[in-house]
C-alpha cells in the first residue's frame, strides 16, 4: 500500500471542544479504485478534493453505499474499534444490492488501521470523544448509460466528533404519509439514496419541533419500523421491544449490541412487530416507560415524546434503562470495563 503523508497537519487549527458533527476531517484519507474488473492497489493520501467527470455514473444513478463506525482511545492511549467486522460485512451486503463489486477484506482492514494510526492524534480520549469513520464506495465511470458502472472508488475518511445530540428533549413524529422503504427495495442497505429521500419529510418535521421521524411500514402505516438515523426500542411493562429486521430495516450494529447487552443483564427483550396502536394504548395504560433510539452516531438516545395524528404523547422516563445500557456499551467501546462479547478490536 502506498502511503503519502501530509507535510502539514490541520490539527492545531481545530477547537476540539466545539466540534460540529461531520464537518471537520483529519489529515489523510484512504482511496482505492476499481477498474479493468478488479480493485487496484490502495493508497493513503493527504485529505483532498476529488476530480470527477460530470458524467460520473453516481451523479446520475446514485450507485453509492456507505458505512458509519467509530474509533475510540482509552486513557492509556490505545486505539479501539467496535465490531468493525460487522461494518465490513454490511458495506459489502449493501454493495451487492446496488451491483457494486465487493471490497476485499485485507484492503479494508489494512487501510483502516494504517489510516487510524497515521491520524491517531485526532482521536481524543474520554467518554463522548471519538473519531467517526466513514467508509464509502461510489460509481465513478464517466457514463450516463442507465446500467451498473464498470469503475468505482472506495474511500475512508475520518472526522473527530463529540456527542451527536447535546441536551434538550428529543421529540419524534410517527410517519403517516411518507415512507422510508418498501418491501423488496433497498431499505436494509446503507444506500445514499435512502437518506436523501427522507430529507424532505424530516425537514418538514423539524419545522414543527421534532428532531426525528419514526418510520412506519409503507403498506399500512400501522407498524413501527425505525427512525431516520436510529433503530427504535420501547420499554413496555418492563420489557424491551424492538421491530425485527427485514428488507426495509437497517441491520443496526448498535441495535444488536444493545439487545445482547440487555439480555446479558437480565432484561426481557422481544424482537417483534409493534403497532402504533399498541404504543398508544401502552401510554394510556401507564406501562409505556421508555423509548430510545440506537445508532453509531447517537449511541443510545432517550426519546421524551412522540406524536401521531396530531396528538402528543409525553413520557415520564422514570426508569432510565436507556442510560444504563448506554453506560454498559460505552464501557466496552472505551475499554473501561470487561468485554464479555469480544467486540473490541485493537488497532496497533
Amino acid at each position: 500500500m502506498n502511503v503519502k503523508e501530509n507535510s502539514v497537519t490541520k490539527i492545531n487549527k481545530v477547537d476540539f471542544d466545539n466540534i460540529v458533527f461531520g464537518k471537520t476531517f483529519t489529515d489523510h484519507m484512504f482511496i482505492c479504485k476499481f477498474r479493468d474488473g478488479k480493485w487496484q492497489e490502495p493508497e493513503i493520501t493527504p485529505y483532498q478534493n476529488l476530480t470527477l467527470d460530470p458524467s460520473a455514473s453516481v451523479l446520475h444513478y446514485g450507485q453509492s453505499v456507505f458505512e458509519g463506525m467509530k474509533a475510540f482511545k482509552d486513557e492509556s492511549g490505545e486505539i479501539w474499534l467496535f465490531r468493525p467486522e460487522e461494518n465490513f460485512k454490511r458495506i459489502n451486503i449493501s454493495a451487492k444490492r446496488l451491483q457494486i463489486p465487493e471490497f476485499p477484506k485485507t484492503y479494508f482492514f489494512e487501510g483502516l488501521e494504517k489510516l487510524l494510526l497515521l491520524d491517531q492524534q485526532w482521536i481524543k480520549s474520554g467518554i463522548g470523544n471519538s473519531l467517526y469513520v466513514r467508509p464509502f464506495v461510489f460509481a465513478s465511470q464517466p457514463s450516463v448509460q442507465a446500467s451498473a458502472a464498470l469503475e468505482y472508488i472506495f474511500m475512508i475518511i475520518c472526522a473527530p466528533v463529540k456527542s451527536y445530540y447535546t441536551g434538550g428533549e428529543i421529540n419524534v413524529l410517527i410517519a403517516e404519509e411518507y415512507s422510508r422503504a418498501a418491501s423488496g427495495g433497498v431499505g436494509f442497505a446503507k444506500a445514499a439514496g435512502n437518506y436523501a429521500a427522507q430529507f424532505y419529510p424530516t425537514s418538514e418535521a423539524l419545522k414543527n419541533g421534532f428532531q426525528q421521524i419514526i418510520w412506519t411500514d409503507a403498506n399500512t402505516h400501522e407498524y413501527i419500523e425505525e427512525a431516520g438515523t436510529m433503530n427504535i426500542f420501547f420499554k413496555i411493562d418492563n420489557r424491551l421491544i424492538t421491530s425485527p429486521n427485514n428488507d426495509r430495516i437497517l441491520d443496526g450494529i448498535i441495535r444488536k449490541s444493545i439487545i445482547d447487552i440487555a439480555k446479558l443483564n437480565g432484561y426481557l427483550v422481544e424482537e417483534r412487530p409493534i403497532k402504533i396502536q399498541e404504543l398508544k394504548e401502552a401510554h394510556e395504560n401507564g406501562i409505556l416507560e421508555e423509548i430510545f433510539g440506537t445508532g453509531t452516531a447517537v449511541v443510545v438516545l432517550p426519546i421524551h415524546s412522540f406524536s401521531h395524528q396530531g396528538k402528543s404523547f409525553k413520557l415520564n422516563n422514570k426508569t432510565p434503562i436507556a442510560l444504563k445500557l448506554k453506560e454498559l456499551l460505552e464501557g466496552i467501546q472505551y475499554n473501561t470495563s470487561e468485554d464479555p462479547f469480544k467486540w473490541r478490536y485493537s488497532v496497533k
